[in-house]
């Protein structure tokens, strides 16, 4: 779970924005980084990705079910006192420079699944209804949660197998985080102990918590704290990448493509592990990470 919270972590202090060439040439690079929860029922998922939108600068929570193409785009509707069309914002569109969480991934529609495919790598939506055709800036992250295909996940299944999602989607994300729901005794001891105490009295919760935040010598920052430490780093932190890191998101990605050639035999067959993609992701999270420390630099540590 700490590796969980660390990603979404990263998605919420995002990466620099890059924006190359002039005029016409200008080409803009992703700056926000996507992530999918897919695990079993009752793994706080849910509850993950309320957080996030509490604390999130701009933050919109949906469901997979209970959307449409339109509602996470745009609609045209009339205006009741000119009678003339209007252009009415969805939740993607709505959660710009913000995180979009959605819940229920795996439920979603065709239609409206198809919809992400250009805002989680263009970062904007394409309109063309009733005679107004307009592009609209949609540069959200997204953090999804889904479930597998038979509800929990089966080992003897690969994670391609147990993922009902496209493969052109599930590029699109840079994390992945398989969620299993494993019988360990000190962490479900700990995890029931915190659910009991929260139908203690108030003040013997937060004393007993005061006690275990002394004994533990742990730094609580309030969520108010937190949100304005989030805002001013994704304001004033800009970080660079050094050659150091350079030299190793490089042989990193190299490392990643030989994992596709595989002796088979005599004869030598070539699979894709990785693609470009993988790449920017990898330099998106490393400069969360440094992001996260407030350096200016991108450090080895940090890919």
């Amino acid at each position: 779970m700490d590796d969980v919270k660390k990603g979404v972590l990263c998605q919420l202090f995002g990466a620099t924005r890059k924006i190359f060439g002039n005029g016409q040439n200008e080409r803009k690079f992703r700056d926000q980084i996507n992530v999918l929860l897919c695990g079993d029922p009752g793994v706080s998922k849910s509850q993950l990705l309320t957080y996030v939108n509490k604390v999130a600068p701009r933050g919109i929570y949906t469901s997979g079910k209970g959307s449409s193409a339109v509602g996470l785009t745009a609609y045209i509707t009339k205006d009741p006192d000119s009678n003339d069309l209007v252009l009415e914002s969805g939740a993607l569109v709505l959660s710009d420079r913000g995180i979009c969480c959605i819940d229920e991934f795996d439920k979603m529609s065709e239609s409206a699944r198809s919809i992400l495919h250009e805002v989680m790598e263009q970062q904007t939506v394409s309109i063309a209804k009733a005679g107004i055709i307009c592009t609209l800036n949609a540069r959200t992250s997204i953090l999804a949660a889904a479930n597998p295909i038979e509800s929990r996940y089966n080992p003897t299944k690969s994670i391609i197998e147990n993922i009902d999602l496209p493969p052109t989607l599930i590029s699109r994300f840079d994390l992945i985080y398989l969620m299993l729901d494993r019988p360990q005794e000190n962490l479900d001891r700990k995890l029931a102990q915190h659910i009991v105490e929260l139908y203690y009295d108030e003040q013997v919760r937060q004393q007993m918590k005061a006690q275990r935040d002394q004994e533990e010598e742990v730094v609580m920052l309030s969520q108010q704290e937190f949100m304005e430490y989030i805002s001013w780093s994704r304001k004033n932190i800009q970080p660079k990448i050094s050659n150091e890191a350079a030299d190793k998101l490089v042989n990193g990605y190299v490392e990643m493509r030989s994992l596709g050639r595989t002796q088979n035999g005599s004869t030598q067959r070539k699979t894709i592990t990785a693609t470009p993609r993988q790449l920017e992701s990898l330099i998106r999270l490393s400069e969360g990470l440094a992001r996260i420390r407030h350096s200016p630099m991108v450090e080895a540590r940090d890919v």
